[in-house]
């Protein structure tokens, strides 16, 4: 097997998801734009390159309203699962047994192969040990200053075009505009997350990780 072959079934699942990315961010950009362009046309605006539509207020907010609901979806699904159970489902941990996940990482100290934070113990070891967490919770955090900023931006381009006084980003963090942005992509994304959790419990697909064994009865919790 070529190194080449080799790197791409190793990262393959990282590989493709990160071109239906890129593929799927272009066509927001290119739909995006198109859609700015006509509604311009209509005002007898002019039109705005592409370039500068991707920097807009508008799009910058529409772009990390997204990105934050997943993040927060995925940072609650991590820390949740790290305590809360659902018995029978693919997704959670056996209440009823000891997971590895529980193990006591200083038990590895010694352990060559072990991660350096591991190694080190302390607090380096306490953080790395929630760090998954952390960091997407840090990611979620990020993404939803950007998308308030920018949705702050975009609500003040459309005070002025209306001759209306523009608001501080402080004072945005108070209206609706921005919660609704906000509250119409979390509200979606833990109903996904728990039709997951559910359907897994008697539901199959062969060959997933995501999912029991086809043949493993419903009552089994976990993979």
């Amino acid at each position: 097997m070529s190194k080449a072959v080799q790197f791409f079934r190793d990262n393959g699942l990282t590989l493709v998801l990160m071109t239906v990315f890129f593929f799927c961010l272009f066509g927001m950009v290119w739909a995006g734009w198109l859609d700015k362009n006509a509604t311009l046309a209509d005002h007898g605006a002019n039109p705005v390159g592409l370039v500068d539509y991707f920097f807009s207020p508008s799009f910058q907010s529409a772009l990390f309203e997204n990105w934050e609901s997943e993040f927060l979806q995925m940072s609650a699904y991590v820390i949740m699962t790290a305590f809360l159970f659902q018995r029978g489902s693919a997704e959670s941990k056996d209440p009823d047994k000891d997971n590895p996940e529980d193990a006591d990482p200083a038990r590895k100290r010694r352990n060559k192969h072990a991660p350096w934070p591991v190694q080190a113990g302390g607090l380096w070891s306490f953080f790395y040990s929630y760090s998954l967490g952390i960091a997407l919770l840090v990611l979620f955090a990020a993404s939803f200053i950007l998308h308030w900023l920018g949705s702050a931006a975009a609500a003040n381009q459309e005070a002025a075009l209306h001759g209306q006084p523009p608001q501080t980003a402080l004072a945005y963090l108070a209206d609706p505009r921005l919660w609704f942005e906000s509250f119409q992509n979390w509200q979606s994304e833990f109903l996904s997350t728990a039709v997951l959790i559910v359907l897994s419990i008697v539901l199959r697909h062969r060959g997933s990780p995501e999912s029991k064994p086809v043949a493993d009865p419903h009552s089994k919790t976990g993979h």
